[in-house]
Formats: structure tokens, sequence, C-alpha cells
């Protein structure tokens, strides 16, 4: 037996390698999904699946998922600032890399995302992030699957 907990994908730059791993997992345990997006971000067919599509801005879908969260349910993120205001109440977050946001960790997540803004904002050039390669829809699948089994098996 399951325990119940809702989704949240905060769609706008979600890769499309992640599309088949989200939606296997939430058609193999029914979870209710919301995808939010300021536009429409198809991951995929399921009747556990809804589509909120929010103003254009932007904070408008982090606005719109923060407002839905509910304790203990589930986002998958690649923003920080979004991921902070989550675990805020007491939800989870998960990037699109596999990394599991949490209380003991998201501050520095915010800090290097805060510092990195500011040497950008100086006018210094940074590297992005890496290409988004199978590796990391590895990762993130082991880490969606670790997350399912600890938090939400009774």
């Amino acid at each position: 037996m399951w325990k119940s907990f809702t989704l949240y994908i905060d769609a706008d730059a979600l890769p499309n390698l992640l599309k088949p791993v989200l939606v296997r997992t939430i058609e193999k345990l029914n979870i209710s999904t919301f995808v939010v997006s300021n536009k429409r971000v198809e991951i995929g067919k399921s009747k556990h699946i809804k589509y909120i599509i929010v103003e254009a801005g932007a904070d408008e879908a982090d606005n719109k998922i923060v407002e839905l969260i509910q304790e203990n349910d589930l986002t998958i993120t690649a923003d920080i600032p979004l991921a902070d205001r989550v675990i805020s109440k007491n939800a989870h977050a998960i990037d699109h890399r596999g990394e599991l946001y949490s209380v003991d960790n998201i501050k520095q997540y915010l800090a290097m995302r805060n510092l990195m803004e500011t040497i950008r904002d100086s006018g210094e050039i940074t590297k992005g992030p890496p290409p988004f390669t199978q590796k990391d829809v590895e990762k993130f699948a082991n880490q969606l699957n670790m997350f399912v089994q600890k938090y939400y098996r009774v």
C-alpha cells in the first residue's frame, strides 16, 4: 500500500529525456500529478496528469506550485529558489539531475546560486551547466525511485 502524495512538475525547463521516466512512475504508482508551466508542455498521456498553464512571467509557475503544494508533496524543478520555497512548506524537491534538495542542503545551493548570479551580474562570463545526458536521466530515475521507496512506502 502506498501513501498518497501529489507530484508537481515545474515544466518550463523540463528536459525531454525525463518525460518517459516521469510518466512511467506516475502510471505505475497512480500519482496525482500537476504539470505547471506558462505554455503547454506535454509530458505524456496519463489519467493522473493535469496541466496548469499560468500567466507569462518569471515566477508565475513557481508561485502556483507554492500555492498548491502541501506537506510531503514532491516537486520536480531545477529552480533552486522554488525548491527553497517548497522545502519551507515541508514538501520535497528533486532537480533534473537527481539532486534531492533538503533542509540540510538547500541553503548551500541557494548561496552558491546567488554567488554565481552576482558574478555574472558583474560582467564575468561563467560556464553554464554541462549538457544534459543519459547519465543524468539515470541519476534522476534512481533518486525518484529512492525517494518514493523512502517516503511513501507503508
